[in-house]
């Protein structure tokens, strides 16, 4: 097992919640979700980012984000639904992380973040369709991953077990 443990994926695919669930089978690692962190150090919300400055200047400050957090071992990280396209953070990351996709349909996607407002890719076009063209923007790159767990009707704790099961 390499020193962390980094789940990809489209936003909604459950990174977070299975990142905390998977820290309760592994304690002993530190429980990061670099999206929280990014909001702490910009003083903003990661939607009043996108509004005010673009996306160009949240990637600038998530590459910036992901070096230091990448810089630490010991941790179990969720990222950010379009962290992984930038070919230097995937690069820093798979290097220094297990990385896991969580590969979750668009209709699963769909269904579990209807009801969020914060998305900034989604504001202006909020569709089955719409996830499902980011998705197969970003698929290549998620492919890259180390591990694939398909997340569709798993709870995080099945998924957090299926984790644990293959870094065995």
């Amino acid at each position: 097992m390499k020193k962390n443990i980094a789940l990809v994926g489209m936003m909604g695919c459950g990174k977070t919640t299975v990142a905390k669930e998977l820290n309760k089978l592994l304690p002993e690692m530190a429980c990061i979700d670099a999206d929280d962190e990014i909001e702490k150090s910009a003083g903003k919300k990661i939607s009043e980012i996108f509004l005010k400055f673009g996306e160009a200047h949240f990637r600038m400050l998530e590459s910036e984000k992901i070096k230091k957090i990448f810089a630490a071992d010991n941790q179990i990280i969720s990222l950010g639904g379009g962290a992984f396209e930038s070919e230097v953070n995937r690069k820093l990351i798979l290097e220094n992380a297990d990385v896991i996709y969580l590969k979750t349909s668009a209709e699963e996607i769909h269904k579990r973040i209807k009801n969020e407002f914060h998305r900034p890719l989604l504001a202006k076009n909020f569709s089955v369709d719409r996830i499902s063209d980011i998705m197969t923007k970003r698929e290549p790159n998620y492919q890259k991953a180390d591990y694939t767990i398909i997340t569709d009707n798993k709870t995080p704790e099945e998924i957090s077990k299926e984790i644990i099961g293959v870094l065995e």
